[in-house]
């Protein structure tokens, strides 16, 4: 074996050909031509992949749009005139408003989950287009409602949409990126998410002065824009080249690089990342083969097998650590308090002693300061790197709930007798929104989808985007309680875990900044073998020989 290893890592490549396998983890422009130079600068030379990445990212808007509505809409007494079941003096109204939230988040974890094997089979691309589709439907039915039923199917349905493009959108941005600036591009998703919620906001804060349905009808409405726009618009985008790979088909792959990169397909660094894609691809094939022998014949029953326990295959040797950490990231997202503050902000915001009418501006300030923050994750992400941002995250936002606990512990007795601490509890709530904003809004977005290998990635977003869901679901469950009956306790249970987040993430999350989607095996120490290393190298040694031979044969037919 080690003689084996030797001569594989002695294969000659032709200096010519530029070409250079990556065996560590260390950043790509420190032993390769870069496209550009990483971050936020790169951004205006990848400006075609930046294109489809930020109209991928419509995705994210949709998301955030339909999040923002119904903050407003719960409170309009003309869809409380409709909905009497969810209105404050109903018998169950707690219930109802609740499961009628609920549905939402049910859908996206369905659609999300189910997002992982439809975006393998029909394609990044027109996974997108099939999400779209199940959402407008459910806007429809949203918009169109004439009774509770109707309207809570309708979200249900639009949930399942929303789940899907939550996980797809960064999965096919990450996938068209260049290594340089994927972490910029990757950003896109969150600062749309945090766009379509101030959109949406300020939107429904406007109709509510409609008389009649079309306030709460038409918000509902115009959430079909955008999702219209991104259907039809992505079939004029390319394939994910790492898709086209996994499918067999190399050449496709190669020339929709070349399109990506705006660079002519015989260029050294997309030959590179093309030979990288392949080699990846056929790597993680081998062991899918060596792990299922039994399942490698082509039959629908061996299809669905090997389907099912790729799943499992998250869990096992190679990949429970990426599992891990984009499970876990998501799962931190939502217990640093983020969607508790959004959705119950006027509720905090009263508990400081503010109006009706100030609590929803502050509200609507409150979202504006978080966009602030996600735009200046798209310079840092890739200038600092994700490990920092999580890290100096998790300490300003433990500080902002530690202080609000002790003000709100001491003063909501009486604010009016204590204005000075509740707008200085308002301003740490707007410091740590913009604190989450540029650290734990973007980056748990954007990790998963880059730290998977190609034959899992799908299912490991998937995974991803389902635990923040859930967890979503969860907050949603026991914030009110949490708020309603222990007051400061909510930021003291928040502060917990933004601390506990810094030490998982010092422990437990490498750093991705630079490297290419195909050096994660590196990143997470998964080649942890000299028989896998060495076959690993027999593959780029046997893709570059092929290389070569067609090469010399295009030559002599000429």
């Amino acid at each position: 074996m080690e003689s084996r290893f030797q001569e594989m890592k002695e294969v000659p490549i032709p200096a010519d050909e530029g070409i250079k396998f990556v065996h560590h983890a260390e950043a790509v422009w420190q032993q390769r031509d870069p496209y550009g130079p990483p971050g936020f600068k790169g951004v205006f030379i990848s400006y075609y992949a930046t294109l489809c990445a930020a109209f991928a990212a419509i995705g994210g808007m949709v998301f955030g749009y339909d999040q923002g509505v119904v903050s407003v809409i719960l409170v309009m007494p003309q869809f409380l005139a409709r909905f009497t079941r969810v209105s404050e003096t109903a018998p169950g109204a707690g219930f109802y408003k609740g499961l009628m939230t609920a549905m939402i988040e049910l859908g996206a974890f369905l659609g999300a989950f189910n997002q992982g094997w439809i975006a393998d089979k029909y394609s990044r691309k027109h996974s997108i287009v099939i999400a779209v589709v199940i959402f407008t439907i459910g806007s429809v039915v949203q918009t169109a409602a004439m009774d509770y039923a109707m309207l809570t199917v309708g979200r249900l349905v639009g949930g399942i949409g929303i789940g899907m493009l939550s996980m797809v959108a960064p999965l096919y941005i990450s996938e068209i990126s260049p290594p340089e600036v994927r972490g910029s591009l990757l950003v896109l998703e969150e600062f749309c998410i945090v766009f379509g919620i101030v959109v949406a906001f300020w939107i429904t804060y406007g109709t509510r002065y409609m008389s009649g349905e079309w306030a709460w009808r038409l918000p509902f409405l115009l959430q079909m824009v955008p999702s219209t726009v991104l259907g039809i618009g992505i079939l004029f985008f390319p394939f994910s080249p790492r898709w086209l790979a996994s499918k067999g088909r190399d050449s496709e792959a190669l020339q929709s690089l070349g399109t990506l990169r705006q660079l002519p397909v015989t260029d050294h660094r997309v030959q590179q990342e093309w030979f990288d894609i392949r080699a990846e691809v056929a790597f993680h094939r081998q062991s899918s083969a060596k792990r299922h022998p039994t399942l490698q014949s082509k039959s629908n029953l061996n299809s669905i097998k090997l389907e099912l326990v790729s799943w499992m295959d998250c869990f096992r040797k190679g990949c429970w650590r990426r599992t891990h950490v984009g499970v876990g990231l998501m799962f931190f997202q939502q217990f640093v308090g983020i969607n508790a503050l959004i959705y119950y902000s006027p509720t905090l915001f009263e508990t400081m002693g503010l109006n009706y009418s100030m609590q929803l501006i502050m509200s609507g300030v409150l979202n504006v300061t978080q966009l602030v923050g996600v735009s200046t994750s798209i310079w840092t992400i890739d200038g600092f790197g994700r490990r920092p941002l999580l890290l100096w995250g998790s300490f300003f936002m433990t500080i902002s709930h530690l202080i609000i606990a002790v003000f709100v512990g001491r003063y909501s007795q009486n604010w009016p007798a204590h204005r000075g601490p509740g707008w200085a509890s308002a301003a740490l709530l707007l410091f740590y929104m913009l604190s989450f904003g540029a650290t734990w809004g973007p980056v748990p977005w954007a990790m998963p989808s880059e730290i998977f290998p190609s034959s899992l990635r799908a299912k490991g977003v998937a995974l991803s985007t389902c635990s923040n869901w859930f967890n979503n679901f969860i907050i949603g469950l026991i914030t009110p309680p949490l708020v309603q009956n222990t007051g400061f306790g909510a930021y003291a249970f928040f502060a917990v875990f933004c601390l506990l987040s810094f030490v998982w993430t010092y422990f437990f999350v490498p750093e991705t900044r630079g490297r290419t989607l195909e050096q994660m095996d590196h990143v997470f120490k998964d080649i942890s073998s000299e028989e896998e290393e060495a076959r690993r190298r027999a593959i780029e040694a046997d893709i570059i020989a092929s290389h070569h031979r067609n090469v010399d044969s295009a030559t002599e037919d000429q």
